[in-house]
């Protein structure tokens, strides 16, 4: 286990210097993550970090993660209020949400840098943080190494590991140990959870349960008015059935779409709303759709000074809306599920009350599934033809999809708090300092 650390470091340092040429003669030539090839390599430069102490870097892979940390480094703040933040994401994407959602308390939204040690070296001794703050799967060997050997003290906040994650952890099991016995606080969602990291090496004296965080995010009542601005906005008149699917992977929108069409044989004003999970996947999509001779608009053309929503099949190409699309659905389709991708999150559309259909992949979000499908709110299919059949029998029982939607809505309630908690323990870890 003494060698693991070395070895990854060797192996990385190798894989960068092999690969950085061709990268940033891409990034050059194409104008593609052109603006952040510096912060990629730890270079900050003159970026504002905010003056004082306590600092505390977040940092959160995209925007699943920027939102439990958004609601978790605000809970932080109440109880800290002079602690400066900074926080750091591994996509663009990611870095966009955090400015929408934490431009008003975090100091600085950085790109993270590669976990390549020159790179975090570089960039811990720049943003010089007293705590490094990692959500949810977010575990780099160099980047928590570096920090441990400079004092900084370390720490995972609403932890999971799915049992898909852990099969690929065991295999380099003696590198997952040497890292998880430097973290000093792992605050994890389920106590599966716990066991899981526990398994790889965590030191179980460093490991609390402290519950999904994603539950407060989603807790503040959601406003009508978004629901009746949004259904003006696509022209949904009276008691139109929309299906908002979400999340979509690679290989869910063929039986989606089919689902859809299957639908609108019995209820034929339906409305498909399909957001994919990556935009680069909405020209596919657009081909699936025009396969099977369904009209469709993409959502930047519909509204404003754009034409009114008339196809039965919406494409959504923008960022941020999806959360507020699920207002409008009579049924939604968690993405990801399907197909083995770990599903996605289903408490955004659980908090607007609406009842939630999933496939059997949902692996990366079970604690949660689990929780809702207890309580009548989710629905788990297997297939195709299993979501087909579970959209019709929801949209034909619209009492009992509304009661689903009710139960979905007293979880996410019950569930409230996970926030302040892992608040407390980073609140903790500091003061121990």
């Amino acid at each position: 286990m003494r060698l693991a650390l070395p070895a990854y470091r060797a192996l990385s340092t190798g894989l960068f210097f092999a690969a950085w040429p061709g990268w940033w003669v891409y990034s050059q030539l194409t104008g593609a993550h052109r603006d952040g090839w510096r912060q990629r390599v730890g270079d900050y430069g003159a970026v504002p970090l905010g003056n004082g102490r306590p600092r505390i870097w977040f940092h959160a892979a995209s925007v699943g993660e920027v939102n439990a940390a958004a609601v978790i480094a605000a809970a932080l703040r109440q109880s800290i209020p002079r602690v400066r933040l900074v926080v750091s994401t591994t996509t663009a994407h990611g870095r966009a949400a955090a400015q929408e959602r934490l431009g008003n308390i975090a100091d600085s939204v950085l790109l993270a840098p590669v976990d390549w040690p020159g790179a975090v070296n570089r960039a811990l001794a720049r943003v010089a943080p007293d705590l490094l703050v990692c959500v949810e799967t977010e575990i780099w060997p160099n980047w928590l190494a570096a920090a441990r050997r400079r004092g900084v003290r370390t720490a995972l906040v609403n932890g999971r590991i799915s049992p898909r994650s852990v099969r690929r952890y065991r295999r380099v099991r003696p590198l997952m140990a040497a890292v998880l016995e430097g973290v000093d606080r792992l605050s994890m969602i389920s106590a599966d959870d716990a066991a899981r990291i526990r398994e790889l090496g965590a030191p179980p004296e460093r490991i609390t349960v402290n519950g999904n965080a994603k539950f407060d995010l989603a807790g503040a009542p959601p406003d009508p008015a978004v629901a009746e601005i949004l259904r003006r906005r696509f022209n949904l008149e009276g008691s139109v059935p929309v299906i908002v699917a979400g999340s979509i992977r690679n290989g869910e929108a063929a039986p989606v779409l089919d689902a859809f069409q299957r639908v609108r044989r019995r209820f034929p004003q339906a409305v498909l709303i399909i957001a994919p999970r990556h935009l680069q996947r909405v020209a596919r999509i657009c081909a699936d759709i025009r396969q099977r001779s369904l009209v469709y608009q993409r959502r930047s053309r519909i509204g404003g000074a754009q034409a009114a929503r008339t196809a039965p099949v919406v494409v959504l190409d923008t960022i941020g809306e999806l959360r507020d699309l699920y207002s409008i659905a009579t049924v939604v389709f968690c993405g990801g599920s399907l197909v083995p991708r770990g599903g996605q999150n289903l408490i955004e559309a659980a908090a607007w009350g609406k009842p939630v259909i999933c496939g059997p992949y949902m692996d990366d979000f079970r604690a949660a599934t689990d929780l809702l499908a207890a309580a009548g709110a989710v629905f788990p299919v297997a297939d195709a033809q299993g979501l087909a059949e579970r959209l019709e029998d929801l949209l034909d029982h619209p009492e009992a999809a509304n009661r689903a939607g009710s139960a979905g809505r007293a979880v996410v309630e019950e569930n409230r708090g996970a926030a302040r908690r892992h608040a407390a323990v980073l609140a903790a870890l500091l003061q121990a300092a």
